[in-house]
């Protein structure tokens, strides 16, 4: 069996190191969408990696016979049709776990960014500063602490849990809703301590936390979660992150609530219609945003880069 693998969105070069450690070829030269199936059986690739840029349906499934798996670096596999690639007998991993703290902390950077206004005064200080210093400084005078507020995780898979654990260190009530688990024991882990403090949470219905959260956070793996509807059941001036999946919150309704006042605050790592988001997301003054970069941390990129390595030569070796 042939060892080639081709990473085409790339991989970490500690993951390429142990790939090649166990006698794999490993190519990151990224192939175009187009020429992916062609490319893939002329190199006679054996393994294919993605992360959200390369789409893998069936088309090329179908196209590539010799394919024996294909790996998502990161959390969500909507990239991928997943079932049929199994269907076919190619193997589908991804590395859920690696990402998790990544994200969580920059769900707490946006929120931190919002209670302080920070997204707004980074765009004026640099315009406005020198003149209108005294005017910036009264209109940015009126953040909020987290510390006592109630942050609402909506899905409390791995992700979720990470952020609950943030959410506690910063002194925040949790609550969490998901339609699979009903508690979960969350370890907060302290420098310089040995024993870990564990607390459980249960969840609550979806209604009870959209009514009492102050903040308001989504890691599910897609579908129409928050609409006009759901933004009617919140707390007038609540704050609310997306950092799972582009569409799980309807951006027309979402422009609606910030405009009404309804929603104070919004903070969106990821878009309905990446890689060109709406202008009018882009250009609203209460909207934190970054450019889909959840997992981009050099830690995580290593953890997913190990991680699949991993795998991959768990599968094929």
């Amino acid at each position: 069996m042939s060892k080639k693998i081709l990473a085409n969105d790339g991989i970490d070069a500690q993951g390429k190191a142990l790939l090649e450690k166990s006698g794999f070829t490993v190519i990151t030269e990224k192939v175009a969408q187009e020429n992916l199936a062609r490319m893939i059986n002329e190199q006679k690739y054996t393994g294919l990696t993605v992360r959200s840029a390369t789409k893998v349906r069936k088309d090329v499934i179908d196209a590539c016979p010799d394919l024996k798996l294909i790996g998502r670096g990161g959390v969500g596999m909507d990239n991928i049709d997943v079932d049929y690639a199994r269907g076919k007998g190619i193997e589908v991993v991804n590395t859920p776990a690696a990402s998790s703290h990544s994200v969580a902390e920059l769900v707490f950077a946006h929120l931190f960014n919002c209670v302080r206004f920070l997204y707004d005064s980074n765009r004026q200080m640099p315009v406005n500063g020198d003149s209108q210093f005294d005017s910036l400084k009264k209109k940015y005078a009126k953040g909020i602490e987290l510390k006592g507020k109630t942050i609402g995780i909506i899905g409390f898979g791995r992700i979720g849990q990470a952020v609950a654990k943030i959410g506690l260190g910063c002194g925040m009530k949790v609550l969490a809703f998901d339609p699979f688990l009903q508690e979960a024991l969350i370890y907060l882990d302290i420098e310089g301590v040995k024993e870990k403090i564990s607390i459980k949470i249960h969840t609550v219905s979806f209604e009870k936390l959209l009514a009492e959260s102050d903040f308001i956070t989504l890691h599910v793996p897609g579908g129409k979660v928050i609409t006009q509807k759901e933004f009617g059941l919140m707390k007038t001036g609540v704050c609310i992150v997306n950092a799972a999946r582009g569409g799980v919150i309807d951006e027309t309704d979402l422009i609606s609530a910030l405009n009404s006042g309804k929603v104070a605050h919004a903070a969106l790592d990821v878009f309905e219609n990446e890689p060109t988001p709406k202008k009018e997301l882009l250009m609203h003054p209460k909207i934190s945003l970054t450019p889909h970069i959840g997992a981009a941390t050099e830690e995580a990129q290593e953890r997913i880069g190990v991680e699949l390595a991993e795998l991959i030569i768990s599968k094929l070796s």
